[in-house]
């Protein structure tokens, strides 16, 4: 069966994006291998906001995006597939042959797929700065979910650490 991986980055007080939405202090560090993990993906899941900056970024080729929005029209993602329910859209993927499939960004998609035990794993890049404001990683009310730290892996030039974890059973995306 196809896992999902929220994988993102992370201020040190916990922020996955400026007040505004701005990304541009997400450090880029040229040994992180980026390549292996769209590798290991065939399908991304975004909220509106994190779909719009991926289609600004001009997309990913080869990899089939599902935005999750209440308020866009399917007109206005004419490079994904748009659904309003995470919960069947994820369970059909899932149980589909394929790669696994990459949450991109967005605090309120995480919850949901957290609070519906849809996720398998969580990346966490820390990036060595401290926003002070923003969207955080778990917009409250979050739900409570055990992980299991499975890697850890520090980048020396540009102070990264990137935290790999597994829910644990019976926790959000247990089998």
């Amino acid at each position: 069966m196809r896992k999902v991986c929220y994988s993102v980055a992370m201020s040190l007080d916990g922020y996955i994006s400026g007040s505004n939405g701005e990304y541009d202090w997400i450090a880029m560090d040229l040994d992180i291998d980026f390549a292996a993990f769209t590798a290991r993906i065939d399908t991304l899941l975004a909220g509106r906001k994190p779909w719009r900056v991926m289609q600004g970024a001009g997309g990913m080729p080869g990899v089939k995006t599902y935005g999750f929005s209440k308020t866009l029209a399917s007109g206005d993602c004419e490079d994904a597939v748009l659904s309003d329910s995470p919960v069947d859209t994820i369970d059909a993927l899932k149980a589909e042959s394929g790669k696994d499939i990459w949450q991109f960004g967005g605090g309120e998609l995480f919850r949901s797929l957290l609070n519906n035990g849809l996720l398998d794993s969580i990346e966490v890049a820390v990036i060595r700065v401290l926003l002070g404001d923003g969207v955080p990683l778990l917009p409250s009310p979050g739900p409570r979910a055990p992980v299991k730290l499975v890697r850890q892996r520090l980048y020396e030039k540009t102070g990264i650490v990137l935290l790999n974890y597994e829910f644990v059973s019976g926790t959000s995306g247990s089998s």
